[in-house]
């Protein structure tokens, strides 16, 4: 959510920065004029409260003193139907301020590059030497539906496309990818586990920005619960409605999710395998922040999610996204991308963003100053893959693969497969 302060100070600002991420059907005043009308209104209420308020003392003295008072409660009746009709009117104003602030997405941070899509995202470093095949690389659909561990055609008959099943030893690859990842975000980066609700509120996605603008995109069941798009719903809302005490912040959640997309907009995007399913597992990191510390913050939790893929010795890269590319609440994103030798290019495989004050603002969750009790302001709140697991579980695939048709298991994740070292058919 937007501070309206903001935008009244900044107008010429707020409109670059919206025209930066791609807005075109708005004006700023617009909103101007939304919020001008509503202050209008709320000052005329305030007036009028006040008024009643002298005469409802007025009646009380001349009831005291016994002396007719009809005038007097006919004027307060007035009032109070004045009031209910202003009331009606203030809060449509407030309402259509709402909606307009409620989809416009968050600015961008001073050193984001402008640009309109990924063209214009900027590599910011590379890790890891690809590897070089002396045979042609299979795509990991081919490999494992040669290793009859992966089952797409079943999984349609069952659920519909974009949905896999994936069997054996495959299976048990994506569970040692959760166990290791959990493990080392833990054990080594000091975040505290959660185990979560699949299904939320419309309340908790719309304080996370997923509501109103991306109604289409989650599944919502007859009783108005969603399936969460991403981790990051349940573990930011942890702290709805709080206020927290300075020297608390930092605060570091992670979880494995079992995620829900429509993909209402991808169609004939990835058609093939595991890339892009409707439902798909991710380990997520969220962290909330004092104002200073988010910047940090994010550099923070980008080296976690590379150390994965070092640990894994996955080659990969990061790029800084460009205005245009951002997601809805962040105001900077890292993505990685991992290097997929059959499709010749890098692959998302995990997105970090701050999104400072913006999902704060729509939480209402804020935090003391440790130096004025009497202070408070807005938490910063950060979220990001570390990992996809289906993605990295194709990066192995078509990294690790080996003429026959099997895969390496890399030596990291080999403890958590009963140290067995090939995963063949």
């Amino acid at each position: 959510m937007h501070d309206i302060e903001y935008i009244r100070k900044n107008p010429e600002e707020f409109g670059k920065a919206m025209k930066s991420r791609g807005i075109k059907n708005f004006t700023v005043e617009e909103i101007l004029e939304i919020d001008h009308k509503k202050r209008s209104l709320t000052t005329k209420l305030q007036d009028l409260n006040r008024k009643r308020n002298e005469i409802t003392e007025e009646i009380k003295k001349l009831k005291m003193s016994k002396s007719p008072c009809e005038n007097e409660v006919e004027a307060s009746r007035n009032i109070t139907n004045e009031i209910e009709a202003i009331s009606l009117k203030e809060q449509t104003e407030k309402d259509n301020l709402m909606n307009i602030l409620s989809n416009l997405p968050n600015i961008p941070a001073q050193n984001v590059p402008i640009g309109e899509d990924e063209s214009s995202n900027v590599e910011v470093r590379k890790y890891g030497e690809r590897r070089k095949f002396d045979f042609a690389p299979k795509s990991h659909y081919e490999l494992g539906e040669g290793l009859d561990s992966m089952d797409f055609e079943q999984a349609a008959k069952i659920s519909g496309s974009r949905f896999a099943v994936l069997k054996g030893r495959l299976a048990k690859l994506g569970r040692a990818l959760v166990n290791f990842m959990l493990e080392m975000h833990i054990n080594e980066f000091g975040y505290t586990e959660v185990y979560h609700p699949a299904l939320v509120k419309n309340e908790a996605m719309y304080n996370v920005g997923q509501l109103p603008k991306f109604s289409d995109d989650s599944y919502l069941t007859t009783d108005e619960l969603r399936l969460i798009p991403t981790g990051e719903v349940v573990l930011t809302n942890l702290v709805a409605d709080k206020i927290i005490e300075e020297k608390e912040l930092p605060v570091r959640f992670t979880a494995y999710s079992e995620c829900f997309r429509k993909e209402a907009g991808s169609a004939g995007r990835d058609t093939r395998g595991m890339v892009r399913q409707h439902q798909f597992g991710k380990v997520e990191l969220v962290s909330i922040t004092t104002e200073n510390q988010s910047n940090d913050e994010l550099e923070c939790m980008i080296s976690v999610a590379e150390e994965i893929l070092k640990q894994l010795e996955l080659p990969y890269r990061v790029m800084l996204l460009c205005s245009g590319d951002m997601g809805f609440a962040a105001q900077k994103t890292y993505d990685i991308e991992v290097w997929l030798p059959e499709q010749n290019k890098y692959r998302e495989i995990s997105s970090c963003s701050n999104c400072g004050a913006f999902q704060a603002r729509r939480m209402n969750t804020k935090y003391f100053l440790e130096a004025d009790k009497k202070v408070k302001k807005y938490v910063h709140t950060l979220n990001g893959s570390a990992l996809a697991i289906g993605r990295t579980i194709i990066a192995i695939m078509e990294n690790y693969q080996n003429p026959d048709g099997s895969i390496t298991i890399p030596n990291v994740l080999q403890k958590y497969m009963s140290n067995d070292t090939v995963i063949n058919k």
